[in-house]
């Protein structure tokens, strides 16, 4: 994982002088996306990703996917009344991503699109994204001795493929193999979990507003 999610708060759509300034995109159950977020989601994973901008309705469709799951999650956090972080919580994230482009770093925000208040928004929610999943899915996760062997062994192999030598000995890999099983297995309880609560929820999409 981690599965690079963005911002699910859901601002509603304004009239000013009678034109609506911010269209519904996707309804998901009583929650709705807006037009603004999945661009605002485009422009925020490009940066992060260190990949080029593309508003292409290709582009705005993987954000809204990305927005939807956001948006079941959000559901799950508010019947279980999960605690959310402080906005805080995102700022040594935030001081990770301007150091990382240095005196560039506003340069690059221009560059996106974005400002530093709605990339510190998305970073928070990260934040707590993955404090939930970890909550919500993680306890339930189970190291039979015999995968992480297995994964010992099929590791060893790429090792080998790789040159690396001195190979690791089981117990000295053994933590980083078992933090990894337990995050790929999180991911797929993710997922299934996703994937039910997906038939549970109407999620109607609004075409017009990825053109």
């Amino acid at each position: 994982m981690r599965k690079t999610m963005g911002l699910t708060f859901v601002f509603v759509a304004l009239a000013l002088r009678g034109e609506i300034i911010d269209r519904i995109a996707v309804s998901v159950g009583n929650q709705v996306i807006t037009e603004n977020q999945i661009e605002e989601e485009v422009r925020v994973t490009a940066l992060q990703n260190g990949s080029e901008l593309s508003l292409s309705t290709a582009e705005k469709k993987k954000a809204a996917e990305r927005l939807i799951e956001q948006s079941l999650v959000k559901r799950e956090m508010d019947i279980s009344r999960y605690p959310l972080p402080q906005l805080a919580d995102a700022d040594a994230r935030l001081a990770e991503v301007r150091a990382s482009f240095a005196a560039g770093y506003q340069q690059k925000l221009a560059q996106y699109g974005i400002d530093e208040a709605a990339l510190r928004r998305h970073l928070w929610w990260q934040v707590a994204l993955l404090h939930f999943i970890e909550y919500r899915f993680r306890p339930g996760i189970q190291l039979p001795e015999q995968d992480v062997r297995e994964a010992y062994d099929n590791q060893v192999v790429q090792w080998k493929q790789k040159g690396l030598t001195p190979i690791p000995d089981f117990e000295e890999a053994r933590p980083k193999l078992e933090q990894a099983l337990v995050e790929q297995r999180t991911d797929q309880a993710l997922d299934r979990w996703l994937g039910d609560t997906r038939t549970q929820v109407e999620i109607r999409f609004h075409e017009g507003a990825f053109q």
